[in-house]
């Protein structure tokens, strides 16, 4: 009786998807403007209220383990899309002298200042509303780490602003960033997501119960608990799972890419791989998707001057 009540859901979940209001136009849109972005920084704000010690002891433990352990005594930390500002008090935390915390959503400026401010008080820190597109290194300078984690696949060019990110690394110093995995569901995924990032709040919940009801079978049927899984999510990225399940599917706008594609990229911006976690795909890297995509991280650093 379970499965059939999700069934039924789905069905009228996917065709509101699929299926616009009549007489609805579609018209092309600038996407790398804030206005057309999902209100990303409202998650965010809502998250940041459950911040403790031990979600910034994770964060400092995702960074730490991203940058292979190794401290930021004396170095400049730029992190582009800084949502609550969890991560440039990570840095702060592993010893950054300097943090730079940018985002394109007032929200996410004003969490970040408000959480820098509460448990960073007198650190030299600066937040600022910024389009990565407009960043240059006569503006900030360069650093020894940029880190983006999860934001410059929904920039609306996500292409662009890896290139431009890429070029505010100073010599040999490196860039971490986390993004999308391309799927064999990603056609529906920007469907789902374009849909779900204008939608009223009533239909977003009835969204976001929907996709809840299915994850919980399919952790039932591989033998795992949702309580448990629920319980333990604080290791994926110091965010909650209702926050994140709201902000995957309300990810907009949305791209994707494969490991060897960044790869190919970065060694034409002058930079070396210097670690990776990616999960392993099916033929030619790709993963279903069925749940989402998830991000591959990477880390890379630069060795030359290269192209930008």
């Amino acid at each position: 009786m379970r499965v059939r009540c999700v069934a039924a859901q789905v069905n009228v979940f996917v065709n509101e998807i699929t299926h616009p209001v009549k007489g609805s136009t579609v018209t092309k849109e600038d996407m790398t403007r804030q206005e057309t972005h999902f209100a990303f920084g409202e998650n965010w704000a809502s998250y940041a209220q459950k911040i403790t010690r031990a979600e910034i002891d994770e964060a400092v433990r995702g960074l730490s383990l991203l940058l292979g352990g190794e401290r930021l005594e004396g170095k400049r930390f730029l992190d582009i899309g800084s949502g609550s500002g969890l991560h440039a008090l990570a840095a702060f935390e592993l010893g950054a002298a300097e943090a730079v915390a940018l985002d394109l959503d007032p929200n996410s400026v004003a969490t970040t200042q408000a959480v820098l401010a509460l448990h960073a008080p007198g650190k030299p820190y600066q937040v600022a509303q910024e389009s990565v597109f407009d960043l240059t290194p006569d503006q900030y300078g360069t650093f020894d780490v940029v880190y983006s984690w999860g934001v410059l696949h929904h920039t609306g060019d996500m292409l662009r602003a890896i290139r431009t990110a890429a070029g505010l690394v100073r010599e040999d110093g490196q860039f971490v960033f986390a993004l999308y995995r391309r799927v064999w569901m990603d056609w529906f995924w920007r469907l789902e997501k374009r849909w779900y990032a204008k939608a009223s709040p009533a239909s977003q919940a009835h969204a976001r119960a929907v996709y809840v009801a299915l994850f919980r079978l399919g952790l039932r049927v591989t033998g795992r608990r949702f309580a448990h899984y629920v319980a333990n999510y604080r290791e994926r990225r110091g965010m909650d799972f209702h926050h994140d399940v709201h902000d995957w599917m309300g990810g907009w706008p949305y791209e994707s890419i494969l490991p060897r594609e960044v790869a190919l990229l970065m060694n034409e911006l002058g930079f070396v791989r210097v670690r990776e976690f990616c999960a392993r795909g099916l033929l030619g890297g790709r993963r279903v998707g069925l749940f989402g995509s998830g991000c591959d991280e990477y880390v890379y650093r630069r060795v030359s001057g290269g192209t930008s």
